[in-house]
């Protein structure tokens, strides 16, 4: 798993199928936690960053590839890497692990691209300055979460 930022999570009855296991769009929702914790992690909040800045991050677009199922009560590791910083911008790498006594298995890849946009307009705007700073410093440093 390397040296991403990693958000640790476990499969509830109601993240799954009738199958008993995690319906597929459940991962971008697991993505998504992971994104906000890893921002919040590098001093990035959300809400501050709309009433502050004016500015919010929207997802543009994704990727996801599967490669194994998630059961009902399995442990998870949610991985968060940037794979490109851009001035309006960030294009990440993340996956989903199962965690169990015999190992990890790579269950879901995903290319998020976030872009940043204006609250009012919704138009792409810059990363604002001090949150640009922020996110550099967070890639550079590959920071770890726990619950």
């Amino acid at each position: 798993m390397g040296s991403a930022f990693r958000w640790p999570l476990r499969v509830y009855y109601e993240d799954t199928d009738a199958g008993g296991i995690v319906f597929y769009a459940n991962y971008l929702k697991f993505f998504e936690r992971a994104r906000t914790e890893w921002l919040r992690a590098a001093g990035v909040g959300q809400q501050l960053l709309a009433s502050e800045t004016g500015c919010m991050f929207v997802v543009k677009n994704a990727s996801i590839d599967y490669h194994a199922p998630a059961l009902l009560d399995d442990r998870l590791e949610i991985s968060v890497q940037i794979q490109k910083l851009g001035r309006a911008s960030v294009l990440f790498t993340q996956e989903a692990w199962r965690l169990n006594d015999h190992g990890t298995l790579r269950l879901c890849t995903g290319n998020i691209r976030v872009g940043c946009v204006d609250i009012n307009s919704l138009r792409p705007a810059e990363i604002p300055a001090a949150v640009f700073k922020k996110i550099s410093i967070a890639e550079a440093s590959a920071f770890n979460a726990g619950i």
